[in-house]
């Protein structure tokens, strides 16, 4: 009874994170991008490392950078939507905006340890 539990409670979790596993729910999807994503596993897992370093990203800079930045990102968005149910266009578009977020990272001055 107790491994039963913990298997349900284990199998729960894995449904969850898959219908909620990209930067949007996948259940209700508005958009042919965002029906896309969901649709293509790889897609869904690039758009999770993307809404994870952006969140941390955004989280670095100061008010100023910070504004930009989240411009730069609603402009990353339109161009993700334009691509809509293609999906080499949205591959292209995560690769080219993760490629982003790690020159950003690279240039920010970090402290020493």
């Amino acid at each position: 009874m107790k491994y039963g539990t913990i298997l349900l409670l284990v199998a729960t979790a894995f449904s969850v994170s898959a219908a909620q596993a990209a930067s949007f729910s996948c259940e209700k999807p508005q958009h042919a991008d965002e029906k896309t994503i969901c649709a293509h596993r790889d897609l869904n897992d690039k758009d999770v490392e993307m809404a994870t370093q952006y969140r941390f990203l955004k989280g670095l800079f100061a008010m100023g950078g910070r504004g930009a930045f989240q411009d730069q990102q609603q402009a990353w968005l339109k161009q993700r939507r334009a691509c809509a149910t293609d999906t080499r266009c949205l591959n292209q578009r995560y690769d080219e905006r993760l490629k982003q977020m790690a020159d950003v990272y690279g240039r920010i001055n970090r402290p020493l340890f």
